[in-house]
């Protein structure tokens, strides 16, 4: 029971518990042996309590009791009382446990409907609505959320004792997925596409960002690994391409990836590649996301800086009001891409960190001469090693992969050598070349057949052959098409009943000949006329 302190009693009845003690006090200080039941009559009507009530605040004072326990009692049933029968009881927590405690969340309305058909349904008077709020309250707020899958209630009700901190750059970094929270369009015709998974990799120490990889596609071994490679990497190129002046000095292998338990992130291939580089792979405990919380707020605020752009879709239905964000939609993906970097390159590692109080530029540049950059003995090897592959046949004109044809004259020898088909390693990111092993192990770089072609990404060349096809499909005359299967139709059918009835002529003309003897047929001739003689001249 929940004893209050004293700052929060009623003002009205603090008063009354003081004068009641003054009264037992005086009281008792008139009597030095037993009182009469008269006594404590007088006492009782004095206070304005029952003789029993007064009885028992004497017993209170007497063996110590504080003012606080003179106070009136709360009135009704004592907390935690209940009044439903045990059959009502066990349908209450059933259904709770049955129909409420789901991931499909169901209101507390549909709740209450479902408790009141169990009940009817077995006999029993359905209990009132409170009654069965009262039941839900009973239950453990966070094991409550948990079984409903409000992450939110989770997060806000778990404690984090203490933090997560490393001494130097580069012995952890924490590698997490999130959808991100605005619409892009498509390169051509600027419709919206959806919205993209960004894959965020973070230095715990310096909370710089490492690397990061935007895409289409659901979070994957691939986006993993690309996102990985580009913190591994120098990444002067890649911003250079982009037309980003500002610097981004991260590079090189981590002691350790923290990572969560996805799919993702158990695949075989991430794995040994991690392990044949030398990185460690720590996977958070499963149900407990707080132990990524450096990257998880770091996604929290790249989200929140998404949402002053048009397409957001804001964190939540509240913010989001009646804002279409398809229609207001307005960045490609690479579009997307160079605001993230920009952002990351140009605000966020230039700003103070409310952990660090320093921003993570600074404190990288601090350690940067102590930082042991490990990088991949084979580089090449490493980089291979993460990215996808697939297996392809060796033609005359090359290697055929998404449509697009690729060609090596280091291939040249190997065509017609083998059916075997070759292992192929692609950089979705990046798709003017590819990597062929070749027969003998090693592996030659193919760029397109095509060499006036400009490098594209992977989504950008199957959005083109599903554009293509679309138009392909739009300019078909699909009632040219009935039309010409109709004409064509009667064309045969008219065909073939001419050549029967010829067949049959035929047939009839073979049939009505008669032998005459090597006179010819007599038919048309008039037989009631002499025939001509006509005078050998031989």
């Amino acid at each position: 029971m929940n004893v209050p302190f004293p700052d929060e009693i009623d003002e009205a009845l603090w008063d009354e518990a003081c004068r009641r003690a003054d009264a037992i006090r005086r009281f008792l200080s008139e009597r030095t042996g037993s009182s009469t039941t008269a006594e404590v009559a007088e006492l009782a009507a004095e206070m304005g309590v029952s003789q029993a009530t007064a009885y028992r605040l004497i017993k209170l004072l007497r063996a110590g009791g504080s003012i606080l326990s003179l106070v009136d009692r709360k009135r009704g049933r004592p907390e935690g009382h209940r009044t439903l029968d045990e059959r009502r009881e066990d349908v209450v927590r059933s259904t709770i446990k049955t129909f409420y405690l789901k991931r499909t969340r169901p209101t507390v309305s549909q709740l209450v409907r479902d408790v009141q058909t169990n009940c009817i349904s077995v006999g029993l008077k359905p209990p009132h609505r409170r009654t069965i709020i009262a039941r839900l309250e009973d239950i453990d707020l966070q094991r409550r959320a948990k079984r409903r899958g409000e992450k939110k209630i989770v997060k806000a009700t778990t404690s984090v004792p203490g933090s997560f901190e490393v001494s130097r750059p580069l012995a952890v970094v924490q590698i997490d997925h999130t959808k991100a929270d605005i619409f892009v369009v498509d390169e051509e015709t600027r419709q919206p596409i959806g919205r993209p998974w960004l894959t965020l990799a973070m230095d715990v120490c310096s909370r710089m960002v490492t690397g990061f990889y935007l895409t289409m596609d659901a979070p994957s071994r691939l986006s993993t690994s690309l996102c990985l490679l580009h913190s591994v990497f120098d990444k002067s190129a890649w911003l250079r391409e982009r037309e980003i002046t500002e610097p981004w000095p991260v590079a090189g292998l981590p002691d350790m990836v923290h990572v969560d338990n996805g799919a993702d992130f158990r695949s075989r291939a991430f794995q040994r590649g991690c392990h044949d580089a030398g990185i460690a792979i720590d996977w958070r405990p499963p149900g407990k996301p707080r132990f990524g919380g450096h990257i998880e707020r770091l996604i929290g605020t790249q989200m929140g800086r998404l949402h002053l752009l048009p397409g957001t879709t804001f964190s939540n239905e509240q913010e989001l009001g009646d804002y279409d964000s398809k229609r207001h939609a307005a960045l490609t993906l690479r579009e997307l891409e160079r605001y993230i970097a920009l952002d990351i390159v140009g605000a966020y590692h230039q700003s103070i960190h409310s952990s660090l109080g320093r921003p993570p530029i600074a404190v990288w540049r601090e350690h940067e001469g102590e930082i042991p950059l490990r990088l991949p003995q084979d580089r090449l090897r490493f980089w291979l090693t993460f990215l996808p592959e697939q297996e392809r046949t060796l033609r005359p004109d090359g290697i055929h992969l998404f449509k697009l044809r690729y060609w090596s004259p280091a291939l040249s020898a190997d065509v017609g050598s083998s059916d075997r088909r070759l292992l192929v390693k692609y950089d979705p990111r990046d798709m003017a070349r590819i990597f062929v092993r070749r027969p003998s192990g090693n592996f030659v770089e193919a760029r397109y057949a095509d060499v006036t072609l400009p490098s594209i990404t992977l989504h950008e060349a199957l959005t083109a052959r599903r554009t293509l096809l679309a138009k392909g499909r739009r300019e078909v005359d699909t009632r040219a098409i009935v039309r010409t299967a109709i004409t064509q139709r009667e064309l045969v059918d008219a065909a073939a009943r001419k050549t029967a009835a010829a067949r049959r002529g035929k047939i009839r003309s073979s049939k009505s000949k008669v032998d005459d003897g090597g006179w010819g047929s007599l038919r048309g001739v008039d037989s009631s006329k002499p025939v001509p003689f006509v005078e050998d001249t031989n």
